[in-house]
């Protein structure tokens, strides 16, 4: 469960703190997906990196799982957000000197091996997520290779590699034709219904909002639940 209860957020000024997010109350539960729109500036981007464990907000509290990720430690924080949230953002961020699959292995690197019993290893997981997404075919490609919206099927399976509770899209399909804009947004949907994962999409694209079973809007740093 996602927990978002009276979040605050101010920047001080040199005319004093300027707030961009006021009393922002939600939930979410594992299985729902949500997306959030609003004009540049509305605090959807903030709102997000709060969310992701990124920024502390100024007041208010953020719980997934039940837990508090700022009242966590620099070091426990940095496992939490590796383990517990998945991150997609408009820039595929890939790097470019790495093979698909060694982009999608980048989390684990930082991570325990993620071997349960007779579990899968890392690396099995990446090359299911990589066939899940399309790429099978590409899996030894580096990004220069590869379109953009196949980059960004990359960097959707790099979000999912540690199989996080909750998955953050900023604007994943900004940079993309129509087309792969509606194969990224399709694939989204599809491995989320998958992974029964919370997933969250900030988007200016009142196309891609309106494939989200619930849709939020934010203007002048209030939070309401959209048509």
């Amino acid at each position: 469960m996602l927990e978002v209860a009276h979040l605050s957020k101010q920047y001080p000024t040199p005319r004093g703190p300027l707030t961009v997010l006021d009393d922002v109350s939600f939930t979410l539960a594992p299985g729902q997906a949500a997306a959030m729109t609003g004009p540049s500036g509305s605090g959807k981007s903030s709102l997000l990196y709060i969310l992701g464990a990124l920024e502390p907000p100024s007041s208010g509290v953020v719980k997934l799982g039940g837990r508090n990720p700022f009242q966590l430690s620099a070091a426990a924080l940095a496992d939490f957000r590796n383990a517990e949230i998945g991150f997609v953002f408009q820039d595929h961020c890939l790097l470019p000197q790495c093979t698909v699959l060694e982009n999608v292995l980048v989390p684990t690197l930082v991570a325990p091996p993620s071997r349960r019993g007779d579990g899968p290893t890392d690396d099995l997981v990446a090359r299911s997520l990589i066939e899940q997404v399309g790429l099978a075919d590409r899996i030894d490609h580096r990004p220069g290779e590869l379109s953009g919206g196949e980059k960004q099927r990359v960097a959707i399976a790099r979000a999912l590699i540690r199989k996080p509770r909750l998955l953050l899209c900023d604007e994943p399909t900004g940079n993309l034709d129509q087309v792969s804009a509606e194969n990224v947004a399709s694939l989204l949907l599809e491995l989320h219904q998958h992974l029964h994962n919370i997933l969250i999409v900030v988007t200016h694209s009142q196309r891609l909002a309106s494939q989200f079973p619930l849709r939020f809007e934010i203007a002048g740093g209030t939070l309401r639940r959209g048509g």
